[in-house]
């Protein structure tokens, strides 16, 4: 079976295992609206500035509760068995691209209860909607590749704080630059570089990934 067919295998697998209980959506689906909730009952009514900020609290704190058990929900006997048939490249990315489509879902229910809570400031929604897409990808691929490394340290979950730290933090900037521009209507040529740079954590982190988990999840 070639890495691209286990791969699809994988995330088929996660997808069908995840709608079998949806126990763990459902909790982050819970988190986000009654987080947003919470804010709208704390704030009322808030700036662009602070409407920008909280989206993107939000958005870190889900997608750490939706990514950090990627690899702590599998059994040690399962992965003995995934180790004796499967790439282990095709692993990560299979956790990545199924990572991906669980942070687009709940960006997507988090940005339309945000906007209809508190009244939508954005106006290019279009390079918004862009800014949330990439920065799903990115939380997913950073958290996936941390996730990963963390499992293999007896699932530290102060070591995973600790090695994304310094990603996540020139992210956030990134991406609350990025926003800002939508918010504010500046013109889209303006946004190029940060959309570049969204492009190029994405990258060296997925190729970072390849190259050290078979490392990982040899030992």
């Amino acid at each position: 079976m070639n890495i691209l067919r286990q791969v699809k295998t994988l995330v088929y697998k996660d997808i069908v295992l995840e709608w079998r209980s949806k126990y763990a959506i459902n909790g982050i689906l819970l988190y986000v609206v009654s987080t947003v909730f919470v804010c709208y009952q704390a704030f009322k009514s808030v700036d662009t500035l602070v409407w920008n900020a909280l989206f993107w609290i939000i958005m870190l704190f889900a997608s750490v509760n939706a990514i950090s058990r990627s690899f702590t929900q599998e059994s040690q006997n399962r992965q003995l068995y995934y180790y004796t048939l499967i790439n282990p490249r095709a692993i990560i990315l299979s956790k990545i691209i199924y990572n991906t489509l669980v942070m687009v879902l709940l960006s997507v229910i988090a940005y339309a209860a945000y906007s209809v809570t508190f009244s939508n400031p954005v106006s290019d929604p279009l390079l918004y909607t862009a800014a949330v897409f990439l920065g799903s990808i990115s939380f997913a691929s950073v958290f996936t590749m941390v996730s990963g490394i963390s499992s293999k340290a007896g699932n530290n979950s102060t070591l995973m704080a600790i090695l994304s730290f310094p990603v996540i933090i020139p992210l956030l900037i990134v991406l609350i630059t990025l926003s800002q521009n939508a918010l504010t209507g500046a013109p889209r040529f303006e946004s190029n570089n940060e959309i570049l740079v969204l492009l190029a954590i994405n990258v060296i982190t997925i190729t970072i990934s390849l190259l050290l988990f078979p490392y990982l999840w040899r030992d």
